[in-house]
C-alpha cells in the first residue's frame, strides 16, 4: 500500500478510533527504538511472520531519516542458507537486551513457546509491543498493545500499514543525550534573536 492508499485510508477513517490509536501505537514504536538508539526486533507466528511490516518499516526508516526503525525479523523457520536478512532465527529472541524493542505481530493469542521466549526478553530489559491479540498472555506482558480483534472493522495487515506509515511521520528523528538540552537553547535562541516577520 502506498502512499497514497494510506491517506485514503485516513479519509474513510477519520472520525474513527482507529487513526489515534494506530498513530498512538507507532508513536511508542518510534518512542523506543529512537530513545535506545535502534534495536527493533519483529516476530510473528510460524503460519503468521510479518515480512510485508518489516519491508515497510525498511522503507519508512529511509524516507524518515529514522534508520532505528528498520527491524531485525526474526522467524520460526529461518535457515542458514536463507538471504541473511530471513536468517534470523528464534535464538536471536533470548539475545535480546535492555534498550532493544520487541515487535509481536499475531493474528490470536501465540503458542506458549513464543509466549515464553517473549516473556524471557521482557525479563532481560526488552521493550515489548504486540500488534494483534486483544487478549491472553502477549497483551498483558506488553508495554504497549494495540488489539485487532477478529471481526474488527479493519484487519491486521491494513492495521500494519497504518501503524509502519504513522512510525515514519516524523521527518526529524528525537535528538538524543546532552544534544537534546543544547538543540533547545539553541532553537530558543534562534527564536528570540530571529527579526520579526514583514508586514504589508
Amino acid at each position: 500500500m502506498d502512499a497514497v492508499r494510506v491517506a485514503l485510508l485516513r479519509e474513510v477513517l477519520a472520525g474513527t478510533e482507529w487513526l489515534g490509536a494506530t498513530r498512538r501505537f507507532a508513536g511508542a514504536l518510534r518512542g523506543s527504538v529512537v530513545s535506545h538508539g535502534g534495536g527493533l526486533l519483529l516476530v510473528g507466528t510460524p503460519s503468521y511472520e510479518p515480512w510485508h511490516l518489516a519491508a515497510h518499516l525498511v522503507d519508512e526508516a529511509a524516507w524518515s531519516g529514522t534508520p532505528e526503525l528498520a527491524p531485525t525479523l526474526v522467524r520460526h523457520n529461518a535457515r542458514p542458507s536463507d538471504p541473511a536478512h530471513l536468517a534470523v532465527g528464534l535464538g536471536r529472541l533470548e539475545a535480546a537486551r535492555r534498550g532493544e524493542t520487541l515487535l509481536v505481530v499475531a493474528p490470536g493469542e501465540p503458542a506458549a513457546p513464543l509466549v515464553e521466549r517473549v516473556s524471557d526478553a521482557r525479563r532481560a530489559g526488552a521493550t515489548v509491543l504486540a500488534l494483534g491479540p486483544g487478549q491472553g498472555e502477549l497483551p498483558s506482558m506488553a508495554h504497549e498493545t494495540l488489539a485487532v480483534p477478529d471481526g474488527s472493522e479493519l484487519d491486521l495487515d491494513t492495521v500494519q500499514h497504518l501503524v509502519s506509515a504513522a512510525a515514519g511521520e516524523n521527518a526529524l528523528p528525537t535528538p538524543r543525550g546532552r544534544r537534546r538540552f543544547r538543540d533547545r537553547v539553541a532553537r530558543l535562541a534562534e527564536h528570540l534573536t530571529a527579526p520579526p516577520p514583514a508586514r504589508w
